[in-house]
């Protein structure tokens, strides 16, 4: 956890005050909150993949299986890719909130330190042509 990571969400990212999943949207937790909360896990499973979309897929599936196999604290952390564009940059409700989720980062996670720990691909982009790694995880107890 580093909590610098909101740096980067507050003067890094587009979405900033505008997605119901950007720790930036009311009655969010901090990342030093959700420390607090996740460290109480004591495992989990990291997800990686060059799309999006499939990296929140497989981690919302693996969620879901592991609630239903009596692990019903489980929970997936994932760039939220629900939607093709989130309805918070509309000014509307979220139309899927089940399934929308926090990403890594967003909680305060620093993404290139864990994914280095565990010898998963990842260097910053040096132009937007290059594969992107996209990581998800989920905490189960």
């Amino acid at each position: 956890f580093d909590p610098r990571t909101i740096l980067k969400c507050a003067f890094g990212c587009a979405d900033w005050g505008k997605g119901h999943t950007c720790p930036s949207r009311p009655n969010s937790l901090r990342p030093w909150e959700y420390e607090q909360v996740l460290r109480r896990y004591s495992w989990g499973i990291i997800v990686h993949s060059h799309d999006k979309k499939i990296s929140q897929e497989v981690s919302f599936a693996i969620e879901r299986e592991a609630f239903i196999d009596g692990y019903y604290f489980a929970f997936s952390l994932s760039d939220c890719a629900v939607c093709a564009e989130c309805a918070g940059f509309r000014g509307q409700n979220c139309i899927n909130p089940k399934k929308a989720r926090p990403a890594f980062h967003s909680v305060g996670i620093d993404v290139f330190k864990t994914a280095r720990k565990f010898g998963l691909p990842i260097e910053t982009l040096r132009d937007q042509n290059q594969p992107q790694n996209w990581y998800s995880a989920v905490f189960i107890e």
